[in-house]
């Protein structure tokens, strides 16, 4: 009975050195955005790297699956399932390389570009809708910050 009476429960989580650490609060900050960019990219059937290789596509035409995997970090093989469904969903098209004859470079469809800018102004507002207690040069700072941890 006295080693029952010594557990003690908690009423109140405390987190405070959790949230001194920096990848807590980043994954924390990320997670609540990406819950609500799942649910609003359901529509588009987008995951978020399926919105991100688009919009590189979209933004650099011709860019080519070694650029993207550089860009966003994921491994070769893989990207190569992403962008074979992305084109089996007639979204993206692949062209030869004007330069390098072993390389392919993609391109948005017509498909691709009308489904990107319906979800990128999606994206944009959801965006304003997840951070409602920062101003815009809040988030510009916390932008501009985030990027010198990774860039």
């Amino acid at each position: 009975m006295d080693e029952i009476t010594k557990i003690s429960f908690v009423e109140e989580v405390d987190t405070s050195y959790l949230e001194t650490l920096m990848g807590y609060n980043s994954r924390r900050a990320a997670l609540a955005i990406i819950g609500v960019f799942l649910e609003r990219m359901a529509k588009y059937e987008l995951r978020p790297v399926d919105f991100s290789v688009l919009s590189l596509v979209s933004h650099n035409p011709g860019i080519t699956s070694r650029q993207l995997c550089n860009a966003l970090g994921v491994l070769a093989p893989n990207l190569v399932g992403m962008v074979t469904a992305l084109e089996k969903r007639g979204l993206i098209t692949r062209c030869p390389h004007p330069h390098d004859g072993r390389a392919m470079g993609l391109h948005l469809t017509e498909d691709g570009k009308t489904l990107l800018k319906a979800a990128e102004e999606t994206a944009s507002k959801l965006e304003f809708d997840c951070t409602p207690n920062l101003s815009s040069a809040e988030r510009k700072t916390l932008i501009r910050l985030l990027k010198k941890i990774y860039k």
